[in-house]
């Protein structure tokens, strides 16, 4: 016997139920309830900020029940036949199936979605993301679907975090002496050239406007400004300020400024939520590249979360400079399922 659930198709350029798009709402719960490689980027604030700034064209299917939850975005191929992704469908960070029910949902959806899409040239496709490679979410969809399904495997990340445990003190212990000596050394040199952090935990009451034409201004004159490949770009600028504005309704956003005479030379912006923090950007101005301000506002950005007790730190997928930052890593895997 099916659980009851309630659902919503959400038409493309169409309001989102409030329900849906709470800070507290039941997605969000979902995404920290269950063992996810990346529980903030499964949240509402992620998914939603995304759909509105790079893919508002799509309808959204969205249903859950008292312990599940999926979240699919419907894209039409060109041959006519529809294909439901998560609703973040570009990194594939997050995961369109949370908690124990949602296989049971998904079953439900894709008999419903085979019966609206009867007719056409196939039924529909399924990709599913955030699921671990040995997990039981995978192993538990084979059993059920494989007779009705191609599993066809799409993409594999890993993505990387620290544990907070033991405050600063203790995740310094788990860096290296060489790691240490060099925090240091740069945090000394830039104290000497009057360098300083500026903290923002900002609500719905915060002037967002001014705090995000900061972190662009920042932006542009970085590296990834002057290159026009960072997040002053469109779409980029409205997911993150759209993101941005979504953490603030909890209080979960955070955003340092370093700044020196009193004028801001780099950021770092990223969301806590249950105690685990997910790094989103930091940049800073191209003339302080030799002064390490991105090591510095990384730091900086732990020591405070560390006085907020937060439990873990993650920064995304694993490359080569997060190394030095992080012990762990989660493995994450995109499948496509295709009706046989």
């Amino acid at each position: 016997m099916r659980t009851r659930f309630q659902s919503s198709m959400v038409s493309a350029g169409s309001y989102i139920p409030a329900s849906w798009d709470a800070h507290d709402s039941n997605w969000n719960k979902m995404a920290l309830r269950t063992r996810q490689a990346d529980p903030i980027c499964c949240r509402s604030e992620w998914q939603l900020a995304y759909h509105e700034a790079f893919q508002p064209d799509r309808n959204l299917y969205l249903r859950h029940s008292g312990d599940g939850l999926i979240a699919f975005a419907e894209l039409k191929h060109p041959s006519g036949f529809a294909i439901f992704t998560p609703v973040e469908a570009h990194w594939l960070f997050g995961s369109p199936l949370l908690g124990p029910e949602s296989i049971d949902l998904l079953e439900d959806a894709m008999i419903e979605l085979g019966s609206v899409h009867r007719g056409r040239l196939r039924p529909p496709a399924f990709v599913i993301s955030g699921l671990r490679p040995n997990g039981a979410m995978l192993k538990t969809l084979k059993r059920r679907l494989n007779r009705q399904y191609d599993f066809r495997f799409h993409a594999d990340e890993t993505l990387c975090g620290a544990s907070l445990k033991g405050g600063l003190d203790g995740y310094l212990s788990r860096r290296s002496p060489n790691h240490r000596r060099k925090l240091r050394k740069q945090m000394k040199r830039a104290r000497q050239k009057g360098v300083t952090f500026e903290r923002h935990q900002p609500d719905p009451d915060s002037d967002l406007v001014a705090l995000y034409k900061r972190m662009i201004a920042v932006e542009k004159k970085s590296w990834k400004g002057m290159n026009h490949c960072g997040m002053a770009e469109h779409p980029a600028r409205e997911f993150y300020r759209s993101l941005l504005q979504r953490l603030a309704r909890s209080g979960a956003a955070r955003i340092m400024f370093a700044q020196h005479d009193g004028q801001d030379i780099g950021f770092i912006f990223g969301g806590v939520a249950d105690g685990i923090y997910r790094g989103q950007q930091f940049s800073f101005m191209h003339a302080w590249q030799r002064e390490s301000i991105g090591n510095l506002m990384q730091l900086e950005q732990i020591r405070w979360l560390c006085e907020d007790n937060a439990q873990r730190y993650d920064m995304g997928p694993i490359m080569d400079y997060k190394h030095h930052w992080t012990e762990n890593n989660y493995h994450s895997q995109t499948w496509v399922l295709a009706a046989r």
